[in-house]
């Protein structure tokens, strides 16, 4: 299997280095320099305490309660309705032909930016078939630590370097996403315990994002492998590192308060019952 190749890689002050060309699959960890199988090793058990998170296990059999949700779809709305603004943070970053991985994260992060305002309807979707209405995003209250992670990305993406901040979003949230929705979408459960005639617009957003070949995050990878090189200093592969971790760190943060008992007043009703309360509150 081909492995990653290397270039001369031009810099403004007229030094050659050693860059990175990736020959392998875009979806093989393997495909990447051995820094960046490293990397993505070192923070796999942090990853999988998001994936693997109760609220997930809940949702997928349709055990999510009425609170529960509602601080979920709220909390996290934020991060949904800022995406596209991390991106275009990264994007002033950009200098057009600098170098082969500015250029990468250019037209990455230009074709992607619109392709998050449809992910920003669905989830408004997804919210209104839950019985949380776009009002109840936008100005609801919820528990400040579920924003901790819209201020993070905020944060790194205005502060840190574009390899950095596109670790934190584009490929650590937007990886781990990808990794969830797989969870609450394998089982048809949380699926029919919406009503038939809003069922495919509450699932919209869910199944986009559970797509098994999601390039997304790997495309983030390989952008950020060619600006980083084969040969980084090892203080750039650990602000990397901090910065997928404190991504990792803030998600399981947020599901952890969603779920917050004391906070919120634990209330297991499966959406099926709500649904069919929201129906008699109707009739």
């Amino acid at each position: 299997m081909a492995g990653p190749a290397s270039i001369g890689n031009q810099h403004r002050d007229g030094i050659m280095q050693e860059g990175f060309v990736r020959t392998g699959p875009l979806l093989d960890i393997a495909s990447y320099p051995a820094w960046a199988q490293d990397l993505v090793a070192d923070c796999a058990d942090t990853k999988r305490k998001v994936i693997d998170h109760e609220l997930y296990r809940l949702m997928r059999d349709a055990r999510l309660g009425e609170r529960e949700t509602h601080t979920f779809l709220a909390g996290i709305w934020p991060v949904i309705e800022q995406f596209p603004q991390y991106m275009a943070m990264n994007l002033v970053k950009v200098q057009y032909g600098r170098t082969q991985g500015h250029d990468m994260a250019r037209r990455y992060l230009i074709r992607n930016i619109r392709v998050e305002q449809s992910h920003a309807d669905h989830w408004i979707e997804w919210a209104e078939a839950s019985g949380v209405s776009k009002e109840d995003l936008i100005t609801g209250q919820v528990p400040m630590a579920s924003h901790v992670l819209s201020h993070w990305c905020w944060h790194t993406c205005e502060r840190d370097s574009l390899a950095a901040a596109m670790a934190a979003t584009n490929y650590a949230i937007e990886g781990a996403t990808g990794e969830w929705s797989m969870v609450v979408c394998s089982s048809d459960t949380y699926e029919n315990s919406f009503d038939p005639q809003v069922r495919r617009k509450a699932m919209k957003w869910l199944r986009m994002h559970a797509e098994y070949d999601d390039k997304h995050p790997w495309e983030a990878l390989e952008i950020i492998c060619t600006i980083m090189g084969l040969d980084p200093t090892s203080r750039g592969i650990a602000l990397l590192r901090s910065c997928i971790l404190k991504s990792y760190d803030y998600m399981r943060i947020t599901l952890d308060c969603c779920l917050d008992g004391d906070a919120l007043g634990r209330s297991v009703v499966p959406p099926v019952v709500l649904a069919e309360r929201r129906e008699r509150r109707r009739a």
